[in-house]
């Protein structure tokens, strides 16, 4: 029996190496034709991947090997030659007539690239614009969106009177490396004055709550994919608006150890979270509270949402507007009309975050259902003097629009810190010795980011507390998680 099955796999092999052989037989006048009309080079067949063939192979499995490298290298001769590093391989795309590369990749040193006027996110050449704005993918997108009763062009902007493209980082960064040293400290001091006197209660507040942890701990259970430091987040973000009295936490045992989707969320309130990417910080919120109507607000696309696990929720209303939050009018959402909602949004970039506090607070939305808020501030270096919401806060302190955007920039320095270390309990009382930006130590220029990340988002709360909101500015979680730890909560 055991040499019967192995003469059977020595015939079978054999078969195959001959079968192999008929195959490619067939195609031994196309490359003698091919040799003659462009012979290939040596190195080609030598260095190819594909031409590491074991010493151990047959010599019709070696002419099998040679046969493919030479369509190979007859398919590769149609593409564009322009290498791509990062892919370690050639552009597939076919070259244009006359030339080895293709459309994207010619070089045209007569035209230039510049931005899509409907799309900002991406570039096109300057000679193609006209016949790009005809056909440009969002054209469709734009267009339907300005007949819908929500959208309003600028509502949450700020002022029109104010720069309308804003500030660059690259145009705050080469207006503070301009500053003289008597400037430079001045507004140094200044910064330090307004943070000891406005910024002492920004406390920590790490809230996790039943219900998130229990959620936490069945998706550890069940193995399902996350990442740690933003379930942490997430749930904090949650954790503190129950802890402000905002979210109500009901049946948690119920609702998480039976189905969720079965869960009676009829009589809890409507949720809109803005920049919402993805979603999971309303899912998480679905989850363990229950919500009978949820708004996701983004601008953008993205895959792998969380769209799909929250529509199969029986109780559940979704509903996803692809618009931006400077254009969004939520009074006129017609599903949210006279609802009661709570607002909350994760890493709302810049003006984001002030957009959606206009948005939510405002003047023209005097008569809002808003019955809480939760919103962690992001990427304050972005923020812009036209759209921030509380102007009139830093011009009581002596700060102008030129020390806004140089504080804004000095963020930027908060982030690249290491924060394995306490860099709040740094000493900077020796500001008379600094001659400029290039004078300052890593650690004080973090120290000095965290002061004017405070600032900013103080004085968010203060209006926020002038509109009549109960309010608090926390940390939510430790900077070695996030160092874009602040949280806004409010309710009413």
């Amino acid at each position: 029996m055991y040499m019967g099955c192995r003469d059977s796999g020595v015939r079978r092999g054999t078969s195959r190496c001959l079968l192999r052989h008929r195959k490619h037989q067939s195609r031994a006048t196309v490359t003698a034709i091919y040799c003659v009309a462009a012979p290939v080079p040596s190195s080609f067949l030598h260095n190819h991947p594909s031409s590491r063939l074991h010493s151990s192979r047959s010599k019709v499995s070696r002419k099998a090997a040679a046969t493919a490298q030479l369509l190979g290298f007859i398919r590769m001769s149609n593409r564009c030659k322009f290498w791509l590093s990062k892919k370690k391989r050639f552009c597939a795309i076919p070259p244009l007539p006359n030339s080895e590369f293709c459309g994207n990749h010619s070089k045209r040193s007569d035209d230039v690239w510049v931005l899509c006027s409907i799309d900002p996110s991406h570039s096109v050449l300057e000679s193609n614009l006209e016949s790009h704005l005809k056909r440009c993918p969002l054209l469709k997108h734009k267009n339907s969106l300005s007949l819908q009763p929500f959208y309003r062009k600028g509502i949450n902007g700020g002022d029109e009177e104010d720069d309308h493209e804003g500030v660059t980082s690259e145009s705050k960064r080469m207006a503070v490396h301009s500053m003289t040293a008597p400037q430079f400290i001045k507004l140094i001091e200044k910064i330090k004055s307004v943070h000891a006197s406005i910024c002492k209660d920004i406390l920590d507040s790490y809230v996790v709550s039943d219900a998130c942890r229990i959620w936490i701990k069945r998706a550890i259970d069940w193995k399902i994919p996350f990442q740690e430091k933003h379930v942490i987040q997430q749930a904090s973000i949650l954790g503190n608006l129950e802890k402000l009295g905002a979210l109500e936490s009901s049946s948690i045992g119920e609702q998480l150890h039976c189905s969720i989707s079965s869960a009676d969320s009829s009589d809890s309130s409507a949720v809109v979270e803005f920049g919402a990417g993805r979603g999971y910080l309303t899912q998480m919120l679905a989850d363990c509270y229950g919500v009978s109507k949820v708004f996701l607000i983004e601008r953008k696309a993205y895959k792998l949402k969380a769209d799909r696990s929250l529509r199969q929720k029986e109780s559940l209303i979704l509903e996803r507007l692809r618009i931006d939050i400077e254009d969004l009018n939520l009074n006129a959402i017609e599903a949210l009309q006279g609802l009661p909602y709570l607002a909350i949004g994760k890493h709302l970039c810049g003006p984001a975050t002030d957009m959606t506090l206009r948005c939510c607070v405002g003047e023209g939305v005097a008569k809002s259902h808003l019955k809480g808020l939760s919103i962690a501030t992001c990427c304050h270096h972005l923020c812009q003097w036209k759209h921030y919401i509380n102007k009139g806060f830093f011009l009581n302190l002596g700060i102008t629009k030129d020390d806004f955007h140089a504080i804004t920039w000095f963020t930027s320095w908060a982030v690249d810190a290491d924060h394995g270390s306490d860099i709040a309990d740094t000493n900077m009382e020796n500001v008379e010795n600094l001659s400029g930006v290039t004078n300052m130590s890593a650690r004080e220029r973090a120290a000095l980011g965290f002061m004017c990340k405070d600032i900013i988002d103080a004085g968010r709360l203060i209006w926020m507390r002038e509109y009549g909101l109960e309010s608090k500015l926390v940390k939510y979680v430790p900077s070695n998680i996030s160092p874009e730890n602040h949280l806004l909560i409010a309710k009413r």
